[in-house]
């Protein structure tokens, strides 16, 4: 018998018995999704994939932000927690273009906002400092090398957390990428998935790693930061979500190194990498990064 299967065994004495197969949905590196009929109801099981806890992936503060996001309206239901997965409510749904995701921006800053602003306690902590360094040494724990971008990166992140300190932490969710947000088809709220990452962190983290992965303009993340703070945005709060889109990149390049060294899914882990090391290096470049430094 599948983990699969061994799930809905565990779960027809509440949820019902199972009505057909389990359907394999599409997305997901680290885990594996299936939509399911238990009862009259649908259901998406989680598995969670092997070794994760090595990328700084904490299971009970996944089950705790999930609940939390749930309860707030901003994430699916959350229906139980079995050792190797998590059950939540199926949600016809659509990941959100661009385009709309910037039409509705002040929505999802909102959405960021009030969750950050919960007296959610989560166990464990998100920093891209320590998981670069983290990271580097699971590399080397399998006698693996470093690419020659790791240390620049790493330099790089350490002059933008000096410059943006981890002064108050919040919980984040810390992983949204196109692929992590999506809209009901039911009643069209944009709602926010795979909590995995989440930890006690940096808000401006959740904004510039939003922006980023989302390709935002000026006018968008000018957008994103006067809904999140209701009030116009300043150089610095620009400068600080503009250095953030870079540590973002450079947390991206190097979950890239640490997951070719560990990972037995069939993806181009170092191309992944490389195409994020070359944009945060890039930026960390450019004249403007020692303006924004300056200013936040």
């Amino acid at each position: 018998m599948g983990q699969v299967e061994e799930m809905l065994v565990q779960l027809a004495p509440s949820l019902g018995e199972p009505q057909g197969k389990p359907v394999a949905l599409e997305g997901g590196i680290t885990n594996r999704n299936f939509r399911v009929r238990l009862g009259a109801e649908e259901y998406v099981i989680r598995i969670q994939g092997r070794d994760t806890q090595l990328l700084g992936i904490d299971r009970e503060a996944e089950r705790a932000a999930s609940a939390a996001a749930a309860a707030m309206g901003i994430a699916p239901a959350l229906v139980a927690a079995l050792p190797g997965g998590l059950v939540s409510r199926f949600v016809e749904c659509t990941e959100v273009p661009v385009e709309e995701l910037r039409a509705r921006v002040d929505e999802l800053a909102r959405s960021l906002r009030r969750f950050h602003d919960s007296a959610l306690q989560l166990p464990s902590a998100f920093w891209v400092p320590d998981l670069l360094a983290d990271y580097a040494a699971i590399v080397a724990e399998r006698g693996q090398r470093l690419p020659a971008a790791y240390e620049r990166t790493s330099a790089t992140a350490a002059r933008i957390t000096a410059a943006v300190p981890l002064e108050l932490p919040r919980p984040c969710h810390n992983d949204l990428l196109p692929g992590n947000i999506i809209r009901a088809l039911e009643d069209g709220a944009i709602l926010i998935v795979d909590w995995e990452y989440a930890g006690m962190g940096h808000p401006y983290f959740d904004l510039g790693n939003l922006s980023v992965n989302n390709d935002f303009d000026d006018a968008t993340d000018d957008r994103l930061l006067q809904a999140y703070h209701s009030e116009p945005p300043s150089d610095a709060s620009r400068a600080r979500l503009k250095l953030m889109r870079v540590l973002s990149d450079a947390r991206e390049a190097a979950w890239g190194v640490a997951q070719a060294a560990i990972s037995e899914l069939d993806f181009d882990f170092d191309a992944y990498a490389n195409r994020h090391f070359e944009r945060l290096l890039a930026a960390a470049e450019a004249r403007d990064f020692e303006e924004w430094l300056a200013a936040a």
